[in-house]
């Protein structure tokens, strides 16, 4: 279940001030290890930079992309000192907010996705903030902590975006349709959430591609853990063999999940 449109515009400055608090206390030339390309100064600027996109797409209520270099501030602060990351995230993420709450959430703006308005880009950024704060935790040493409605979202919003390369032909996800795999599935299980919170997941394997939906269910294989570190696995910001979470099962099948999903 998707969270309220004010909530979006909300996180979007919690989630910001989390990355924030990380970047202002360690060194930007730290190397990411699940960006491998990314400095955690790099990984900043990348998040900073796709909420002035954002935010210049709804703001002039786009109707096809708009090319980086077109976007003001998009290449970052002139300094890559954490106090330089720290005033300009926050900036980014204060922009993005306004406009989102200005333009409402059924204002047409283009997107890559199905979905072409605003509330597109709230839930978007939100996400996107939330993996690359995990990303930059996790190169700072800072322990990762997440809602867990927002956690649980992160988790929906992901198979959405793969459901919608899946009906794009993606070659690897076509790779999953394998007779092999046609009957099977993988099973999330949040640990640390009560049942009524719907913290589990179904993803089935068939002929025709994948399906999912929220539910508790017997599977091939089950991924199981505290929620916030089921979203890693599943972002493949944590090994699936990390003694924070359980594997059962087919332990093949969800490696091979992952590697199917590893474009992103």
């Amino acid at each position: 279940m998707r969270l309220a449109y004010d909530r979006y515009c909300a996180e979007l400055g919690t989630q910001t001030d989390l990355l924030r608090r990380t970047v202002r206390g360690a060194d930007p030339g730290t190397r990411v290890p699940t960006c491998p390309d990314w400095d955690l100064g790099e990984l900043a600027v990348h998040v900073g930079g796709a909420h002035r996109w954002a935010a210049e797409l709804v703001r002039t209520r786009a109707a096809e992309e708009i090319p980086d270099e077109e976007v003001p501030g998009f290449a970052g602060p002139g300094s890559r000192t954490p106090a330089a990351l720290d005033g300009w995230l926050a900036e980014g993420a204060r922009l993005l907010a306004a406009e989102l709450r200005a333009a409402g959430p059924d204002a047409g703006v283009w997107t890559w996705a199905e979905e072409q308005r605003a509330a597109f880009w709230a839930r978007r950024m939100v996400h996107e903030t939330v993996v690359h704060r995990a990303d930059a935790d996790g190169a700072a040493g800072v322990e990762f902590a997440v809602a867990a409605d927002v956690a649980a979202d992160t988790v929906d919003e992901w198979l959405e975006i793969l459901e919608f390369a899946q009906r794009g032909g993606d070659a690897d996800l076509a790779a999953l349709r394998a007779p092999d795999v046609a009957g099977s599935g993988i099973h999330l299980h949040a640990t640390d959430t009560p049942p009524e919170a719907g913290a589990e997941w179904l993803v089935a394997l068939g002929a025709e591609g994948f399906t999912w939906r929220r539910a508790h269910e017997k599977a091939a294989v089950a991924l199981r853990g505290p929620l916030a570190d089921v979203l890693l696995v599943f972002h493949r910001r944590l090994p699936p063999d990390s003694d924070r979470v359980e594997v059962l099962g087919d332990a093949a099948l969800l490696d091979r999940w992952l590697a199917a999903t590893a474009w992103s």
